[in-house]
């Protein structure tokens, strides 16, 4: 069995996540603020994963907040807070995946062009884009919610619903071959 626990995440434990999910559901909007603070990065590390579009990432980031905010007081404290947000983001996502009437095939073979583009120069990101067309999108994923949103493994694999070992052969077996292709275009020498 896989334990989540956020209490590295951000500085924040589930304890206290739990808590301010209960207060929204009381109706404190204050409580939602500071919920949105502690757990935004992640939630759209995660959106941008699966997205690969900032500007989805970023509805997909405030449509999950509404819903929090809207269905807070079904939330069922099991001391995994994140991982009810995560689900929540994860259908909003499915949504933006639905109304783009993308067929998975076609989800699977996107670049991660837009996952660099906050983060990287032009001249930069070329260079990686190329490098991620080589991966699965289970390895993109992975890879970037690991290094990008700073997710644990164990934090990951809950999220995915992949167990622990599958997440972090992903992960190796991703970078592995980042660096193959790294050494082929003779930018590492060893």
């Amino acid at each position: 069995m896989i334990i989540f626990n956020t209490t590295t995440f951000f500085g924040t434990d589930d304890k206290v996540l739990d808590e301010l999910i209960l207060n929204i559901a009381k109706g404190d909007s204050s409580a939602l603020e500071q919920l949105y603070k502690l757990t935004k990065s992640g939630i759209y590390g995660f959106a941008l994963s699966l997205l690969r579009n900032p500007s989805d990432a970023e509805d997909v980031l405030h449509n999950t907040f509404l819903s929090v905010n809207a269905s807070a007081y079904t939330y069922a404290s099991e001391r995994k807070p994140m991982a009810w947000l995560i689900t929540i983001a994860k259908n909003h996502c499915f949504t933006v995946f639905r109304n783009r009437k993308w067929q998975e095939e076609e989800l699977k073979e996107n670049t991660a062009q837009e996952s660099f583009d906050f983060a990287l120069q032009s001249d930069e990101k070329w260079v990686l884009e190329e490098f991620f067309k080589t991966l699965t999108a289970d390895e993109r994923q992975i890879i970037m919610l690991h290094t990008v949103a700073g997710f644990k493994f164990r934090e990951i694999a809950d999220f995915l619903n992949m167990p622990l070992p599958t997440t972090l052969s992903k992960h190796h077996r991703g970078l592995k071959k980042l660096k193959e292709n790294y050494k082929k275009e003779g930018c590492l020498n060893e």
